[in-house]
Formats: C-alpha cells, sequence, structure tokens
C-alpha cells in the first residue's frame, strides 16, 4: 500500500480516517480541498487544480482524501488502494454540523455554517453519486478496494493495520 485514496460522502470522517492512516502508515497525506480551495472561500482554475492534483499523483507515495468526481477515475489509474467510507446519510449529516465552528487540517478556513446547497448534496450523495462510485470501482476492480459502512467498521482495520505494522 503506497497509493491510496479515501473517498466516500462528505461528512462521513473521510479526512479523520485518512489522518489516522497516515499515522499508522506514515505515507503523505493530501487534501483535495486543500489544492482547490483558495482561505478565501474562492477556488483555483481547473488547469491549477489538475497541475497540483499531477504533481502528487506523480510522487511514490500518498494518501490522497476526497471526492472530485471529475479527477477520480485519473486517482484510480495511478493509485493501488482505495477506502471507500459508504456511511449511511444521516451520519455524514451530522458529521457536517459537528464541524461548524471547528478548525480542520483539512480546509483552509473555518466553517461557520452548513449552507442548503451543501446539505441537500449530501442528503442525495446515496442516490446520485453512490452509484457512479460503485461502477468506477467496479471497473477498478483489480485495486484493493475496502469498503466501510460504518465508523466501527473503519476503526477496527484501522487497529488491525496498527497492529501488523508495529505489532501492537
Amino acid at each position: 500500500m503506497k497509493k491510496v485514496l479515501v473517498i466516500g460522502c462528505p461528512g462521513g470522517g473521510k479526512s479523520t480516517f485518512a489522518r489516522r492512516l497516515r499515522d499508522v502508515t506514515g505515507l503523505p497525506l493530501i487534501h483535495l480541498d486543500l489544492l482547490y480551495w483558495n482561505s478565501d472561500k474562492t477556488t483555483v482554475t481547473r488547469e491549477v487544480f489538475d497541475s497540483r492534483l499531477e504533481k502528487v499523483l506523480a510522487e511514490d507515495a500518498w494518501i490522497i482524501d476526497g471526492n472530485y468526481a471529475r479527477t477520480m477515475e485519473r486517482r484510480l489509474q495511478k493509485c493501488d488502494t482505495v477506502y471507500f467510507l459508504d456511511l449511511p446519510t444521516e451520519t455524514c449529516l451530522a458529521g457536517i454540523w459537528a464541524r461548524v465552528g471547528i478548525s480542520r487540517p483539512d480546509m483552509p478556513w473555518v466553517e461557520q455554517d452548513t449552507d442548503r446547497e451543501f446539505v441537500e448534496f449530501v442528503k442525495n450523495f446515496s442516490a446520485e453519486n453512490r452509484p457512479k462510485i460503485l461502477k468506477l470501482l467496479e471497473t477498478y476492480g483489480n485495486k484493493n478496494i475496502l469498503v466501510f459502512n460504518n465508523h466501527a467498521e473503519a476503526e477496527e482495520h484501522l487497529q488491525a493495520l496498527k497492529r501488523s505494522c508495529y505489532g501492537k
């Protein structure tokens, strides 16, 4: 495991899982939100984002946290392992509300509120985005793909990985 994707619905704990995975494996962690967003809540151009992403993909090892559907297939081509946090919508909605007002290392600002459009995106993720992700994962079935349906499964995997890496 040298090139890892962590994907799933916003609010599902991708960034937290990715940070913990980094701590266990020592792999460098890249948050796609930091490649895409400026601190003033504007975005970089498509060309700048793609250039930043290509630099990351050219590295020997990484964990990439985030969905960004437009570039997911490109990242799937380059990775060897995928973690898909396939969590219930209610869990993800709770996650986006829980992070309001909290500084996070995966975002260049502190969210002060959650806008209606983002909440609707999360509510519709399972119906609209999940099938596309599952189709891509099927296409790239030669990769090591791990799917977690709740946080306990993800935690159990991290603990097992920690034991295998460090004998603890």
